[in-house]
């Protein structure tokens, strides 16, 4: 038998090599880069699914934004006297839907009215309360109502601008309408929606002579949606 040897006899332990040290580390390297890229195939996988997804809904759906017109538009006030502006202007408006598949919720329509870049009146055409639904290829009218008087501050250009309107009888007017509306498929309905419209008319002063204006005053205006 041998004899028992004490832990001393074998010594201190023998620390590990520089190369062995250098692997471990490249393996906790390696395992972290392949952690990230797995991470990162899966955040592009999702990208790529959701792009599908999105591309596949607007090739069935084929969502489109609604058109606006204003059809008439009657001013038989527009006077400006002591800076302030006198006015009363009624104008009609169609709203048409153009989808197949999306009916539109009009819940709130509100429209400001604009002369020489400043602004002289703020209405509701649809308030909450008379909200309504448009169906899918249906067009609805809508009427605005203007009238009142505002301080209106004018330069020496703009009076300029404002008799020579006056002298001719068609004034240029700058109406923006904001809506909140909310599209329909099916049984879903969407979040609310804010777009922007825009529309430049001109507009004749309906006391001058009507067979001088009637061509201005019948032809409809479109308007640019934006949202």
């Amino acid at each position: 038998m041998q004899p028992q040897l004490s832990d001393s006899y074998y010594g201190p332990a023998i620390p590990p090599t520089r190369g062995q040290s250098r692997n471990r580390h490249h393996r906790g390297r390696s395992c972290f880069s392949c952690l990230f890229s797995i991470f990162w195939k899966l955040i592009i996988a999702l990208i790529v699914l959701f792009g599908l997804i999105i591309l596949i809904f607007f090739l069935i759906v084929q969502p489109r934004a609604f058109k606006f017109y204003v059809t008439k538009a009657e001013l038989t006030q527009f006077d400006h006297t002591n800076n302030t502006l006198y006015y009363n202007m009624v104008l009609n408006f169609t709203s048409h839907n153009p989808n197949k598949k999306l009916g539109i919720y009009y819940d709130k329509v509100e429209a400001q009215a604009f002369y020489e870049g400043s602004r002289f009146s703020n209405v509701d055409v649809i308030t909450h309360m008379n909200s309504f639904r448009q169906d899918k290829k249906n067009s609805n009218p809508m009427t605005g109502v203007f009238s009142g008087q505002k301080l209106l501050m004018l330069d020496n250009d703009q009076i300029s601008e404002f008799n020579k309107d006056k002298n001719v009888g068609v004034y240029d007017i700058y109406v923006k309408l904001y809506f909140r509306i909310r599209f329909k498929l099916g049984d879903s309905i969407s979040r609310k929606f804010k777009p922007k419209v825009k529309c430049d008319l001109t507009v004749p002063l309906s006391t001058r002579n009507a067979t001088d204006f009637t061509f201005i005053r019948l032809i409809p205006t479109k308007c640019d949606v934006e949202f």
